[in-house]
């Protein structure tokens, strides 16, 4: 083997040596900047700490005082983040019903990249100003005769007839909601036309008036209108027809005799008003089927319906421009028709956790 051979290996034995040594070095190195943390990234505080801390103190729960205005705030912020970022505003909006959320932090957490975009600050302080411009006003109903007492009493006596209610209203497939808008109206106009009545025992008692002559039960339901609505739920041919599984919600406990005062007792029980719910339901049900047999659907129309309910079977005519309308009702001074009223509760908001929207407004 020549010298320049063994020259040769001694230098790569070499470089094998020196490379396993270095490598060792390096992995004890290492070890011993990672046992002394040396390595850790200690970071440095963030440019927005102060801002964090800030929005760290708003409580998701807000004082009965400051419920209202801190929600006003809220929806302001909100509709302007629907402008400059419709995506965050559409998430946050959907936590606005989880009672766990903290609406004000997700706003805050979404603003916190915008304290100096200044088209976005202009246009949410604009908004804002917008809140004091003519101060806080009374703590008032947008809807007028909703601040009357009599509807204060009305309340209260159908709350004490819920159960009653969300019984008639499964039994007829009709939501619960839409019958108390028509009982609204008819009871509205009753507290208003007998005072004497109301005085006397409508108003300490909180019950709803039943009346037993021309119009009978909590509804105003006419005998005539009651009949028909009997009729309608046998008659498969007729355009009030409610399908198979409704035919016997009516039935009298003994059939083929004249039922004129079973049904007079039904409607003006004073103890039970189920019946008068039930009627309505009927009402209300066969009058939407009436409508949507003729190519007119008005289930989205709630102030169609108590219209219709209030004028009657023979005034329900299907057309492609039905209007609200019905009886003339004097409240607080001011006129409303009884559809108005109706429509003005059914939306209202009121009683919404007793009376709550449905995902369908008739089963069929």
């Amino acid at each position: 083997m020549s010298l320049k051979h063994n020259k040769i290996i001694r230098i790569i034995w070499r470089i094998i040596l020196y490379s396993f040594a270095l490598f060792g070095f390096g992995v004890l190195a290492g070890y011993c900047i990672f046992q002394m943390g040396l390595t850790n990234n200690k970071g440095g505080i963030d440019k927005n700490n102060r801002y964090l801390a800030d929005i760290s103190k708003l409580d998701s729960s807000q004082s009965a005082i400051n419920v209202d205005e801190k929600l006003s705030e809220n929806l302001v912020h909100l509709a302007v983040l629907s402008r400059f970022y419709p995506l965050n505003a559409q998430l946050i909006s959907r936590a606005l019903n989880n009672k766990n959320a903290n609406i004000n932090k997700m706003i805050a957490a979404c603003e916190m990249g915008l304290q100096n975009n200044e088209k976005y600050q202009t246009t949410l302080n604009n908004y804002l100003n917008m809140l004091t411009i003519n101060g806080k006003q009374d703590n008032k109903n947008a809807i007028e005769w909703m601040n009357t007492p009599e509807w204060q009493v009305l309340k209260q006596a159908i709350v004490k007839d819920k159960p009653l209610i969300d019984s008639a209203a499964r039994l007829c497939g009709v939501e619960p909601r839409l019958i108390v808008g028509c009982l609204v109206g008819e009871q509205i106009r009753l507290f208003n036309s007998n005072r004497e009545s109301y005085k006397r025992y409508i108003e300490p008692m909180k019950v709803l008036n039943v009346q037993s002559q021309f119009s009978l039960g909590v509804n105003g339901i006419k005998d005539f209108t009651a009949i028909a609505v009997e009729q309608n739920l046998k008659n498969p041919q007729s355009p009030f027809y409610m399908g198979s599984k409704y035919e016997h919600i009516l039935d009298y406990p003994v059939s083929g005799i004249d039922h004129t005062e079973e049904r007079i007792s039904r409607l003006v029980d004073y103890r039970n008003h189920f019946y008068s719910f039930l009627y309505t339901g009927c009402i209300l049900h066969q009058t939407a089927m009436q409508w949507e047999r003729a190519g007119y659907s008005i289930t989205n129309r709630p102030d169609i319906l108590i219209t219709l309910f209030n004028i009657g079977f023979n005034e329900s005519k299907p057309g492609a421009n039905p209007q609200c309308g019905g009886s003339h009702i004097s409240v607080g001074g001011k006129i409303y028709t009884f559809g108005v009223i109706g429509f003005n509760f059914y939306y209202s908001g009121e009683l919404l956790d007793e009376f709550p929207f449905e995902a369908q407004t008739f089963v069929r």
